[in-house]
């Protein structure tokens, strides 16, 4: 993470933007699709007309950039995750590459918004939206994903098998209460925050006894087998405050009760 003193601008820089996204919503801004077949970037869409808004400057998004958008003047990112509701809400595909607070110099931000999962037109609103540091989705960020490839498989040997990993992750939605129907931040209390958002809730992690090392599959009886180390961290709780703009009446943020007990 960057040093104390840039906090205070990269704070600056999320609280604007969930300012932003607020107002939006209840001003009746919309998102839009092409048709219904377009289900990928609708959402996507929508939230780049946010940054558009604020003048912010970002490199464009790609099919397979991570994250999705990166600003040009802060050591910030933003990564999109449109969800259907009613419908999946505990936890979401990542796809190719595991949830980071830091990748590559740059703090992410999840932006996680539901919308209708069957809309009646090819515009529809934001249900609710909460916008995450990416280390309460997972704090671990030395991890670099890799897909990895080896040729000798079939009866002639020539076969490709390709080891392409997928991940799950939990959603906010799916770890916290307090959430729904809102547009929520959450940040690590470390990181001072402006006056025009406030404090809803705390919220603690704590890491786990144990960490995931490898894994093997045998091709035979297609069984998967986890080889697991201690986790030098073990136990460390991880804090992070949740904020929504100045004013704004709602319920606290808290933790889901199976997950705090």
């Amino acid at each position: 993470m960057p040093e104390a003193q840039d906090f205070a601008a990269l704070s600056t820089e999320v609280a604007s933007m969930l300012i932003t996204c607020y107002e939006a919503i209840h001003e009746g801004a919309l998102i839009e699709r092409e048709s219904r077949q377009d289900k990928e970037f609708p959402f996507q869409n929508w939230f780049k007309s946010r940054l558009e808004s604020q003048g912010v400057d970002f490199d464009e998004p790609g099919r397979n950039t991570y994250p999705d958008f990166r600003l040009v003047h802060h050591p910030l990112g933003y990564e999109i995750k449109g969800l259907g509701f009613p419908g999946r809400v505990n936890d979401y595909d990542c796809n190719s590459q595991i949830p980071h607070g830091v990748y590559r110099g740059r703090n992410i931000i999840y932006v996680f918004g539901r919308y209708p999962s069957q809309p009646s037109s090819n515009r529809y609103s934001v249900h609710d939206l909460v916008l995450c540091h990416g280390s309460f989705l997972n704090a671990e960020n030395d991890y670099v994903h890799q897909n990895k490839s080896v040729r000798g498989m079939g009866s002639y040997g020539d076969i490709l098998l390709r080891d392409r990993k997928m991940y799950v992750a939990p959603t906010p939605f799916g770890l916290l209460e307090g959430v729904q129907r809102q547009i929520t931040l959450l940040l690590p209390v470390q990181w001072s925050v402006p006056d025009s958002i406030e404090t809803v809730g705390e919220i603690t992690r704590t890491e786990a006894d144990q960490l995931m090392t490898g894994y093997r599959f045998d091709l035979t009886t297609n069984e998967l087998s986890v080889t697991y180390s201690d986790n030098p961290s073990a136990g460390f709780q991880h804090r992070f405050r949740a904020y929504r703009p100045k004013n704004v009446v709602g319920p606290e943020v808290k933790l889901c009760k199976e997950l705090s007990t």
